[in-house]
């Protein structure tokens, strides 16, 4: 398993990476409908926290095998039968997710990672055997990965009152051992393929988004009650689904990895930061079910609930900003725009149809940023 060139042309996500994707989507969706579930009953901060720890399961999971793959992947048999079982140790957490969220019970959730850090730590030692020259990196991060997954087991059997800190503890190690283990050499990532792949998970959550939106649609046709308010919650989510994908997508991710000199120093900030871009875009999607779901059940909907709409966008626009749009070094006025709009985004929360205004707002930022696109093109 050697290392691979990482400046290979036409490098891009092989069906078997496609596939782990697949997979993870119903991790992803059951992060989402447990948020939902929570922000509905008026669980705003133990949903919240509880969908950070199990969102931070999975992103962590997805990141850990794109990293490796766009810096090995043989595509030979024992390669393949090593990410299958990934697969099935991701099937394993989404199925946990569920008890997580209800009960607080990470058992499930704790032997699908098991399942899943083992092949990946399995993935490191065969690395470090094929690629000398980045054995210790190879080997500090089998180790890293090895210790923090036995830590996770050995917080189970710990009491409530003392998890809540273990947790932390442990997430702080788990994000530094990238850095601990690369301090020794750099992995031949991929600058494309790694923007390819987050491109790829991005679509994936906004995704969720969509189906939230669609199910407001439907329940507006269906139901008498609310129905006016559902029209405005959808016709606000697709303004800003779509937004949110032109905002992203609006200069290529691997823009800010390819040049030689600012990848080393660029890629922990901009990596790290996308947990918060995909928590934030599976987020609105639980907003927006949320939401649907107070507005045809209830006479009255708390201004609690307008900021799971709402808080989301503005987390999303934040990081957006901070990652893509900061580094390229934009136009004043549009890197002026994002700050301006997340701020009036969560205020956006206290009108009466907090989806629409927010939505409207994310699509004036849009013409901003295609304006000032514009402007930066050269004449023809």
């Amino acid at each position: 398993m050697p290392g691979r060139d990482p400046g290979e042309q036409h490098r891009s996500a092989t069906s078997l990476e496609l596939l782990f994707d697949l997979c993870f989507v119903i991790a992803v969706a059951q992060a989402s409908t447990g948020l939902a579930a929570a922000v509905t009953h008026g669980h705003y901060l133990a949903g919240s926290l509880r969908f950070a720890l199990v969102f931070f399961t999975v992103w962590w999971a997805w990141m850990n095998f794109t990293w490796f793959a766009s810096a090995y992947d043989p595509d030979d048999v024992p390669y393949r039968l090593t990410v299958l079982v990934q697969l099935t140790g991701s099937l394993i957490l989404a199925a946990g997710v569920p008890r997580a969220f209800e009960e607080g019970d990470l058992r499930v959730v704790t032997l699908g990672y098991v399942v899943l850090r083992t092949a990946l730590a399995a993935q490191w030692l065969r690395a470090a055997r094929s690629d000398p020259a980045r054995r210790r990196t190879a080997l500090r991060f089998a180790t890293g990965v090895t210790v923090c997954q036995a830590g996770w087991v050995g917080v189970l059997a710990l009491p409530s009152a003392a998890r809540l800190p273990a947790i932390i503890a442990l997430i702080v190690a788990e994000v530094s051992v990238p850095v601990w283990a690369q301090s020794a050499g750099m992995t031949p990532w991929h600058p494309h393929h790694i923007g390819e792949r987050y491109e790829s998970f991005t679509l994936i959550v906004l995704g969720e988004a969509v189906s939230a939106a669609g199910i407001a649609v439907r329940d507006a046709f269906d139901r008498h009650h609310g129905a006016g308010a559902l029209y405005a919650l959808a016709a606000g989510g697709l303004l800003m689904v779509f937004s949110m994908w032109w905002l992203y997508f609006d200069r290529p991710a691997h823009t800010l990895l390819a040049t030689t000199h600012q990848a080393h120093r660029r890629r922990f900030p901009w990596a790290y930061g996308h947990y918060l871009v995909f928590a934030s875009a599976a987020a609105e999607g639980a907003g927006l079910a949320a939401y649907a779901d107070l507005v045809t059940e209830h006479p009255g909907v708390p201004p609690a609930a307008g900021a799971a709409v709402t808080l989301p966008l503005t987390v999303y626009l934040a990081t957006v900003w901070a990652v893509h749009v900061r580094p390229h070094q934009r136009s004043r006025g549009e890197r002026l725009a994002f700050p301006a709009v997340a701020t009036a985004a969560l205020a956006a929360a206290l009108s009466p149809a907090p989806a629409l205004v927010a939505g409207v707002l994310a699509a004036a930022l849009v013409v901003v940023v295609a304006l000032a696109g514009r402007d930066e093109r050269p004449p023809e």
